[in-house]
């Protein structure tokens, strides 16, 4: 049941992810407006989610020898096909949605666009089971 309690750890860390990626984005949407803002708001909650599922979700998969930054920016990186569904899913949701709610729903639709993407990339890219584990 590893796999299972990866996933939902992962999902529950996908909630606070989800907050921070609002809370940015509410703040930074008026100056910037909602298309950069959202690559900020993304890149914070990308961070968020990095450090979260590194202590709890896939804890016994970290390597203790390698290199913090290496691992942030890799995992940054193959992020990256997730984060263009949910770009691209949080774009076509403005699109066609208006309103106060708008912004949150955007980032719920693309959230979820890109996460099963998200999920097989760090658990199987950036942190792989230690040999022998």
């Amino acid at each position: 049941m590893k796999l299972g309690r990866e996933l939902l750890s992962f999902g529950v860390v996908g909630v606070i992810g989800y907050v921070v990626d609002v809370a940015v984005l509410y703040l930074l949407a008026p100056p910037m407006g909602p298309y950069a803002a959202r690559v900020v708001s993304f890149l914070a909650a990308a961070t968020t989610t990095w450090a979260f599922n590194r202590r709890y979700t896939f804890a016994a998969r970290v390597s203790a020898g390698g290199s913090i930054w290496r691992e942030y920016l890799g995992y940054l990186v193959t992020m990256s096909a997730g984060a263009v569904l949910n770009y691209g899913a949080y774009a076509l949701t403005l699109h066609w949605v208006e309103g106060r709610g708008a912004l949150a729903l955007a980032v719920a639709v693309g959230s979820l666009a890109g996460m099963t993407v998200n999920f097989l990339s760090a658990r199987y890219l950036i942190f792989r089971s230690k040999p022998g584990a």
